[in-house]
């Protein structure tokens, strides 16, 4: 008996901005507790901290960065729209 195959779903869409907040949160939130506990850290402990600030870092250069990778794709979309639309107007006449 020959299984039918389903199509493949669309990819779904999550909240770029939010995601990178909560998780950027997540790691401040990290550095708060290990800055803290710092004395209770052993000698090496203090990469945890290290990290956590990189963490930090990289979260808020993520907050900055990607509306403009989004308005870039934006972008890109709509000219591929019109000059499908052109095509396509070039194409009737």
């Amino acid at each position: 008996m020959a299984r039918q195959n389903r199509p493949v779903p669309p990819p779904l869409e999550g909240n770029d901005m939010l995601i990178t907040a909560v998780i950027t949160v997540a790691w401040a939130v990290a550095l708060i507790v290990l800055l803290i506990a710092r004395s209770s850290l052993p000698a090496w402990g203090t990469r945890w901290i290290w990290t956590c600030a990189v963490g930090v870092g990289l979260g808020l250069f993520g907050l900055a960065y990607v509306p403009r990778v989004k308005r870039s794709r934006a972008r890109a979309r709509a000219t591929a729209r019109r000059q499908a639309e052109r095509a396509a107007g070039e194409s009737e006449s």
